[in-house]
């Protein structure tokens, strides 16, 4: 099994990248957090990312994650019955790894069926078989700011709804909450649209 590909990215889009290895490509498929940490670097610049070969009787698929901690968390869902690399990579794109983590270790189902193609059942199952393998590094982060979640959590939901993304609200608001443990709902939303 590999444990890394390092190469200049020759091709990159939202499901794969391209990583040109000694004049060999190797198609990855990726997460949303993956792609948008490749897509800082500049052309011809050496990325590694950290892949997990899917071997099925009709191909051989690479998934590849720019961190040992997501590459983790997606070895911890394609444990669980029911969940494939592809829902998993879905997981991954439409929650950070720790909001996966937070998620998880506090039983939200209803942020897991928000996921496409997740259903009640599944988030269930994903919430029972992983609770106890997740380290809450999110509860960590949240007790250092001693920010209660309920701010956060109102306040990431009322920035997707005004169209931002999850992964920018997200990054606003954790630098908002560090900052200042103690904002309102109201201001941290402020201040998180004049940081974006």
């Amino acid at each position: 099994m590999y444990d890394y590909i390092s190469g200049a990215v020759s091709e990159l889009n939202p499901a794969f990248a391209v990583l040109d290895n000694h004049g060999m490509g190797y198609m990855i498929n990726i997460s949303l957090t993956t792609f948008n940490d490749i897509s800082k670097s500049q052309k011809n610049d050496i990325v590694k990312l950290y892949v997990y070969e899917a071997i099925r009787e009709d191909a051989h698929v690479l998934f590849g994650f720019s961190s040992k901690h997501e590459r983790e968390l997606f070895m911890m869902l394609i444990s669980v019955s029911g969940v494939g690399p592809n829902t998993a990579r879905m997981i991954l794109s439409s929650l950070s790894p720790t909001d996966l983590e937070q998620c998880i270790a506090s039983g939200n189902v209803g942020m897991l069926k928000s996921v496409k193609g997740i259903g009640a059942k599944t988030a269930q199952r994903i919430l029972v078989d992983l609770k106890d393998k997740i380290k809450l590094a999110s509860e960590t982060l949240l007790d250092s700011n001693n920010a209660p979640s309920a701010v956060y959590d109102e306040a990431l939901a009322a920035l997707v709804m005004l169209g931002f993304t999850q992964q920018m609200s997200q990054k606003a608001l954790r630098k908002l909450l560090k900052e200042e443990p103690s904002i309102s709902v109201e201001q941290a939303i402020k201040k998180a649209l004049k940081m974006m």
